[in-house]
């Protein structure tokens, strides 16, 4: 006992200086544990095979495929567009609409994603950002409350309850107590909000990302969408299985392609759309999409002569036809001042023949040229905007004797999101919800199969890029504590517990010992993470409801509300991290508004509890 008290009172104390990382803090718990003796090496490894575990990392494939096909950036920006300019309507979708999303996708993710979304909502209504960033770091910690995979310790709670011998948990079980801490919170939050949460002056967006300009920012500045065209290949074009260098357009017709899209028009629901850049060797096919520019009648005499389909670039922001970046990119590059370029025209830089990369502007002082770029000769200051793959223009980093990338192409390349992949993110995720509703197969073989179906269908770019929306942190973190239970039970801890929260709240009735364990929970949240506390308390919480002779569930679930509902602190949560410099708030903001929901929530849910799940 003394060892097993020894190693979690050392493992919670490191859990709070917070310099070592969490899961390292919990391997190093478990390896005491068991070279110690007081675990078995099975037991120390249980964790690792647990299903709760690799439910968790099937669950962070399927919320990185809807963050990556722009899926609930998609649901987002819908529910916020409603809000208009009051700001009232707005605090109340931006609490609604991030709930919703919270419900199915991690919390941390759902912030992450609903960020730079309110921020600009708020700027473009004029509402105060600080007042909504906190309800929004709230509101989805709130939501995860609502569904079974809402939120990691509603998982740990269903698995003890079940290790229990008790009939699993459902997939809406969380339901009606998740909508009474959704609406409860909201109420509060309203007024909460409008007391503490001042406006505050808000620093630029390109101060706050560094100065680094986004792809969407580059498309405006230099212009590319004007001038535009896509033209359509048909069958019947003279172009079909013809080279772009073979066709001649830039000498024949004065027209420059930037990019050849293929698969685009691709009736099935599940298709793959590549790019190519515009290369001398891209062989032309029927059914390719060209995006060119050039002067109208250059455009239309080209059409003309090749039998292409004409759609104007005016259009694109409604006909959604405009210049994406998929498979190519485009970054800017400034000369250094001793380049070897410079003095040269475009056309001898080599760019395309050594980097695969072509030059589609030219920014020099406070003008930009996209123009007759090949016979233009580069001078010092120049900044040349590149386009071809994200993998060549990720290559140019390497060669930094002559110019330096700016900006970061590859994570520029990881933000772009697979947008005519959201459908099939949304019927694999509308199939894996019904799944766990419908419960006739296990819950953990259904979320794997859709994160197997996510991959297969093409919602990453790769396997890899599927591996690197798991944040293992928090899966070895759960993978290790779940072990302590073992320790806990063997050594008779969770007895003792148990019997002193039994002793002490006892003699006043269940709903004394439900508040006793709620609030044990609340306050050890502030210090450590609300999964390993749940993992900690939850076979406490079990104990002390069957030595007391009544229903374990709400007991449970006073464990889970608990460890999810906590506001008093920025550090309680990873969503309460994220808005804290973005509102520019302060340790005692979430005092004032984190502290009195913290208590007034757990009040409302203690007496709400047993009417859900009766003593």
């Amino acid at each position: 006992m003394i060892i097993t008290l020894a190693t979690l009172l050392i493992a919670a104390i490191f859990f709070v200086w917070g310099k070592i990382r969490a899961d390292i803090v919990a391997l190093c718990a478990l390896l005491v544990l068991a070279v110690s003796g007081v675990i078995t090496t099975q037991e120390a490894l249980s964790g690792f095979a647990n299903p709760i575990v690799v439910m968790m990392v099937g669950l962070f494939i399927v919320g990185g495929a809807i963050f990556n096909t722009g899926l609930a950036k998609m649901i987002g920006a819908r529910l916020l567009k409603l809000g208009g300019n009051s700001e009232t309507r707005l605090f109340l979708l931006v609490m609604s609409g991030t709930a919703l999303i919270g419900a199915f996708v991690s919390n941390t993710g759902t912030v992450a994603l609903m960020l730079p979304i309110v921020v600009s909502m708020a700027s473009a209504s004029g509402s105060s950002v600080s007042r909504l960033l906190m309800p929004l770091a709230f509101a989805s910690s709130m939501g995860g409350m609502m569904t079974l995979i809402g939120t990691p310790p509603n998982l740990v709670i269903a698995e003890v309850w079940e290790e229990a011998g008790h009939e699993p948990l459902s997939f809406f079980t969380f339901l009606p107590g998740g909508i009474i801490c959704v609406v409860a919170g909201t109420l509060l939050l309203i007024p909460l909000s409008k007391i503490f949460l001042s406006r505050r002056d808000k620093k630029s967006q390109d101060t706050a990302n560094g100065g680094n300009k986004s792809l969407a920012r580059l498309v405006d500045e230099y212009g590319l969408h004007t001038s535009l065209y896509r033209l359509s290949v048909p069958p019947t074009s003279a172009a079909c299985g013809r080279t772009i260098a073979e066709l001649n357009l830039r000498r024949d017709f004065r027209v420059e392609v930037l990019e050849l899209r293929r698969g685009e028009n691709s009736p099935r629901i599940i298709k793959k759309v590549t790019q190519h850049a515009a290369g001398p060797d891209a062989v032309i096919e029927s059914g390719d999409a060209l995006y060119v520019r050039g002067e109208d009648a250059d455009i239309r005499r080209m059409a003309e002569m090749l039998d292409f389909s004409v759609s104007d670039g005016n259009d694109n922001k409604n006909t959604g036809k405009g210049l994406e970046f998929y498979d190519i990119g485009i970054a800017e590059i400034v000369l250094m001042p001793h380049s070897r370029l410079i003095n040269r025209s475009i056309a001898d830089s080599g760019f395309r023949n050594r980097f695969g990369v072509s030059v589609i502007a030219v920014r020099r002082n406070e003008n930009y040229i996209t123009a007759d770029l090949s016979s233009l000769t580069v001078r010092a200051g120049d900044v040349l905007l590149i386009q071809g793959s994200w993998e060549a223009i990720g290559n140019l980093s390497n060669e930094n004797s002559d110019w330096v990338v700016l900006g970061q192409p590859m994570a520029e390349a990881s933000k772009v999101t697979l947008d005519y992949k959201a459908p099939v993110a949304a019927a694999i995720m509308a199939v894996m919800v019904a799944m766990l509703v419908i419960d006739t197969i296990p819950a953990v073989i259904t979320v794997l199969g859709a994160a197997v179906l996510t991959i297969l269908c093409g919602c990453f770019r790769n396997v890899e890029d599927a591996y690197r929306k798991i944040n293992w942190e928090s899966i070895v973190l759960i993978a290790a504590m779940m072990p302590m239970s073992f320790a806990l039970e063997k050594t008779g801890i969770s007895a003792m517990v148990s019997d002193s929260l039994v002793a002490t709240l006892g003699s006043l009735g269940p709903m004394a010992l439900m508040a006793g364990i709620y609030f044990t929970t609340s306050v050890m949240t502030l210090f450590i993470s609300n999964t390993a506390t749940a993992v900690l308390l939850a076979p406490i919480a079990l104990e002390s409801a069957v030595m007391f002779d009544v229903n374990p569930l709400p007991f449970l679930f006073a464990v889970t509300f608990g460890a999810s509902l906590c506001f008093a602190s920025p550090f309680s949560t990873p969503p309460n991290a994220l808005v804290m410099p973005a509102g520019q708030y302060k340790f005692s903001d979430y005092i004032k508004v984190g502290a009195p929901m913290q208590i007034i929530m757990g009040l409302i849910m203690i007496l709400t509890l047993p009417l859900l799940f009766p003593f």
